[in-house]
């Protein structure tokens, strides 16, 4: 299986206690978005530690960037769902490139029926 991490789980990996999590990530090797990277990247009170492990884990992760076919995507989504601009835009790279999108945020992403999700941290 294939899976595309959501910036939450990324965010949660950086943190101490979540060493199951990072485990999973060793092992299945997911695809991040570039959406993600601005989202996690762009949170304005980083320490310089968080900001390191971020910039490492980029660097590593294999990135999907957006395209003109995932904004389309992304756009009708977002207007079935109302979600906010990155979630659609995470769905739509998950769904077009057949990923199972994991993320710790179910929840939301259930408004999108044809994506597949999953979240490690339940596991």
């Amino acid at each position: 299986m294939n899976y595309l991490l959501d910036s939450n789980l990324i965010i949660y990996a950086g943190q101490a206690q979540n060493q199951k999590l990072r485990d999973w990530i060793a092992e299945n090797t997911p695809f991040v978005s570039l959406i993600s990277k601005v989202e996690t990247l762009g949170y304005q009170q980083l320490t310089e530690q968080e900001k390191a492990f971020l910039e490492d884990f980029f660097e590593a992760a294999p990135m999907l960037s957006v395209t003109d076919e995932i904004a389309e995507k992304a756009t009708l989504l977002r207007q079935k769902t109302k979600l906010s601009l990155g979630d659609p835009l995470i769905s739509a790279t998950a769904i077009l490139h057949e990923l199972i999108l994991a993320t710790a945020n179910t929840k939301d992403f259930k408004k999108v029926k044809e994506l597949n999700q999953m979240n490690p941290l339940e596991r």
